[in-house]
């Protein structure tokens, strides 16, 4: 039984002030993962040990636990849990498990991501004079991707992957630039050390990175993504695509946020690869 039939089922047992709680997570299970407790309270007009002890009643140990269930329901079908590969696997089990655990994390961080904080990073990005983007390694990668997709919106916007350079880069970076710190450990120390001297400087920082690294204690606004996976054997794959798709809501977002004279000008960097297409025989 998946937590939300185990609610539905709970609920006749549960005190008034307690069935309400489980009303308002019935009817918007989304928006009751992303809820602070206090928030949830307010909304239902309950107390906040009440939402608590809502959460023991339906067999979790604590608020935070029965979000993690609830987001395991609602994956659908999906496997919540991390299914590990292993070298006895058939490729079309393999396969399986790869898209799967794709498919779940994917869920897992829409569930999760702030709303609030996405508001706050694509209001920045908009309204940025300059857009730099620094990852390292893997996250080198990411960063080398958001420039490719925010350059054509008409700021100027470079990546770096060398420390060196992320350094001496951040050191010119002023109160109107954004930088866009990529990390999904948040601890390394040269990252850390260019982040340090922007925000010194005045930047503004969006970081994607885990839960309570470093990176996201300092930035101005933290994107968090946090993937069950095996880092120490195999490189973060499921963490980068979390990264990509975070850098493609932002991307969209801003978009948006510049408004209809965008898609003129994107229509523009469209016609300009027409002549570099083969045209296809009739």
């Amino acid at each position: 039984m998946d937590m939300l039939e185990r609610i539905r089922a709970q609920a006749p047992q549960l005190s008034a002030a307690e069935r309400r709680v489980a009303q308002a997570l019935l009817d918007r299970p989304n928006d009751f993962i992303q809820a602070a407790v206090a928030d949830i309270a307010q909304s239902v007009g309950v107390s906040q040990p009440t939402v608590i002890r809502f959460a023991r009643s339906v067999g979790c140990t604590g608020l935070q636990d029965l979000k993690l269930k609830l987001a395991g329901s609602l994956v659908g079908g999906v496997p919540y849990v991390h299914a590990s590969v292993g070298p006895q696997d058939p490729p079309a089990e393999l396969a399986a498990k790869v898209f799967d655990n794709a498919i779940s994390a994917l869920l897992r961080c829409r569930n999760a991501v702030s709303p609030a904080a996405l508001d706050q990073a694509i209001g920045l990005l908009a309204q940025a004079s300059r857009m730099e983007f620094y990852g390292l390694g893997n996250s080198g990668i990411i960063a080398a991707d958001a420039q490719h997709k925010f350059f054509r919106l008409g700021t100027p916007a470079i990546a770096y992957a060398d420390p060196h350079i992320q350094a001496m880069a951040a050191t010119l970076l002023g109160p109107r630039d954004v930088l866009v710190a990529i990390s999904n450990s948040g601890r390394t120390n040269e990252l850390l050390d260019a982040v340090d001297i922007a925000l010194r400087n005045g930047c503004k920082v969006v970081a994607i990175t885990s839960t309570g690294s470093p990176l996201a204690r300092m930035a101005t606004v933290a994107l968090l993504a946090d993937a069950q996976e095996d880092a120490e054997l195999y490189s973060p794959m499921l963490t980068r695509l979390l990264h990509l798709t975070l850098i493609d809501v932002l991307a969209v977002g801003v978009a948006l946020r510049r408004g209809p004279e965008l898609a003129v000008q994107l229509e523009k960097t469209k016609r300009s690869l027409k002549n570099h297409r083969r045209r296809t025989d009739n």
